[in-house]
């Protein structure tokens, strides 16, 4: 069967797209709402859809979907770095940083967590990643990791003992790769993000 849903593919969509693609049906809004009963679409949040993937044969990408889920945002912090083999917990909740409100989504697809960044610090150290057919917005390893600090309440890292145990015993990160990342990520987030502080210190650990 020649469904148009298909065009879609994987990325996320409005009401209104849903809509372009049956012209011919009058009283949209039902229609869309059939769709979902029939599981062929999967809503995320009020107005916004993402195609089941068993119709479109595209693999749903969540980094993606968060992108779409709150707009403008970046994945980052614990995700980001899992999603770069940097940290071995598997993390079910999908982090990303938003210049708006912080805020929560639970999907039929899992929770999606944004937190608010400063606007100065939000352009530093972001990179669009392809998977597949899709791409996406995330943070470096190096900005996730610095987002993952300045939002972690208790993390405080003042001297180079300190920030050695949060690396290898908090989030178990490898010191080896945490000393092949870029410092210039580092130099610019101290500059515009939270607890500059602590990101120096890393730094120094970095250079040691």
């Amino acid at each position: 069967m020649n469904n148009p849903l298909r065009r879609l593919g994987n990325i996320p969509v409005t009401v209104s797209a849903l809509e372009s693609l049956f012209p011919h049906i009058k009283r949209g809004n039902q229609k869309v709402r059939l769709l979902e009963r029939d599981k062929q679409i999967i809503r995320l949040k009020r107005g916004l859809y993402v195609c089941n993937p068993e119709i479109t044969g595209k693999i749903l990408s969540t980094e993606l979907i968060a992108n779409h889920l709150y707009v403008p945002s970046y994945v980052s912090m614990s995700s980001a770095l899992r999603y770069y083999g940097l940290i071995p917990e598997t993390v079910y909740t999908k982090q990303s940083m938003t210049l708006k409100h912080s805020r929560d989504f639970d999907t039929p697809l899992g929770r999606f967590e944004y937190t608010n960044i400063s606007r100065e610090a939000f352009p530093v150290g972001l990179t669009s990643m392809k998977k597949e057919d899709c791409a996406f917005v995330m943070a470096t390893p190096e900005k996730a990791l610095c987002d993952l600090i300045a939002n972690s309440p208790k993390v405080n890292l003042r001297y180079l003992k300190d920030a050695e145990i949060y690396l290898e015993e908090d989030i178990r990160m490898e010191l080896e790769e945490f000393k092949q990342m870029n410092a210039e990520i580092f130099e610019e987030y101290m500059k515009v993000g939270k607890k500059a502080e602590s990101i120096r210190t890393l730094l120094k650990l970095m250079r040691k």
